[in-house]
């Protein structure tokens, strides 16, 4: 039997509904959310994000702003526009853009940025939050996973969770939010012994360690929840055939345009797992949604309506 399909975007979509309606509730008090966007030169895919982002805002209501420093700016000159942001009152949440160019100290202008106007949740505050289970920002791709969980009637309390990759934006806090929940997690990386074979005792695994299909059905127990937070593209004509073989969707796609997306879960799981998020269309748009939710959520911390 084919695995339940999570639609990502449907709940996304949910997700927005309710921020806007938040954000019309706040303007009856004189409230408008606010969120700026910082992004460092011109990286055409960091454009698509930020434009997605900016779009996004819009559209629920928020106040939004974007500052585009050329890629010669220096370290210095981006503490000052962050501290610049800190002050006002009428900007709730500042992203910076990642990656910043190479000569920049991205870990000086992240930790510069106020932790109540962290929306990325990257902050150390919003990290000792989070693992002290006390309220702050968490970040957005893990709150998204959550929000999919929950949303999708998948229960975590007491269920087995493998998270595949360790990092400090997905694989670190997605554990954590999981552990929270009452979940039983295990963290798995490159040194990791064995990884098919602990993968195959979770009840929920999320894959989060940036590679094309590496995860296939021996990594999964049958009825599995599988979450595919991985979002790679794919150029070469070897490593097509790998993933997509006779998928003649795919390959129309990639006669067409060179490349096409896929998870780091191999499409052959969806014949093992229980439910499944796609790529496109799984995570991804989540990820943007809570970064409008964690604006409103900031609005309503600074100023104490937050429950």
């Amino acid at each position: 039997m084919a695995a339940r399909i999570l639609d990502g975007t449907k709940l996304a979509s949910e997700i927005r509904t309710e921020v806007a309606a938040q954000v019309k509730t706040l303007a009856l008090s004189g409230v408008r959310p606010g969120l700026a966007v910082v992004l460092v030169g011109h990286s055409p895919a960091s454009e698509v994000y930020v434009r997605g982002k900016v779009k996004s805002s819009q559209e629920v209501g928020l106040y939004s702003e974007q500052h585009t420093p050329a890629d010669t700016v220096t370290t210095e000159e981006l503490l000052e526009l962050i501290a610049d942001l800190n002050r006002r009152d009428e900007v709730d949440g500042i992203l910076v853009q990642l990656p910043l160019p190479e000569h920049v100290d991205a870990k000086r202008v992240l930790l510069a940025v106020d932790p109540a106007k962290d929306v990325d949740g990257f902050h150390p505050v919003n990290v000792g939050y989070l693992s002290t289970q006390r309220p702050g920002l968490v970040p957005c791709t893990p709150a998204g996973v959550m929000e999919i969980l929950r949303r999708s009637g998948i229960p975590v309390a007491g269920q087995e969770a493998v998270v595949i990759g360790r990092s400090d934006i997905v694989g670190k806090p997605v554990a954590m939010l999981l552990l929270n929940q009452n979940a039983t997690v295990t963290v798995c990386h490159s040194k990791t012994r064995d990884l098919p074979e602990v993968c195959r005792r979770a009840d929920i695994l999320v894959a989060a360690i940036g590679r094309a299909g590496m995860v296939t059905r021996e990594f999964v127990k049958p009825g599995a929840t599988v979450i595919d937070v991985g979002i790679n593209k794919i150029t070469d004509r070897k490593e097509f055939d790998r993933v997509f073989a006779g998928n003649k969707k795919r390959e129309e796609t990639f006669a067409a345009k060179g490349s096409t997306l896929v998870g780091d879960v191999h499409p052959e799981v969806a014949e093992v797992a229980g439910a499944i998020t796609p790529v496109p269309g799984g995570v991804g748009p989540l990820t943007i949604a809570m970064l409008m939710s964690n604006t409103v959520k900031a609005a309503m911390m600074r100023r104490g309506l937050y429950r």
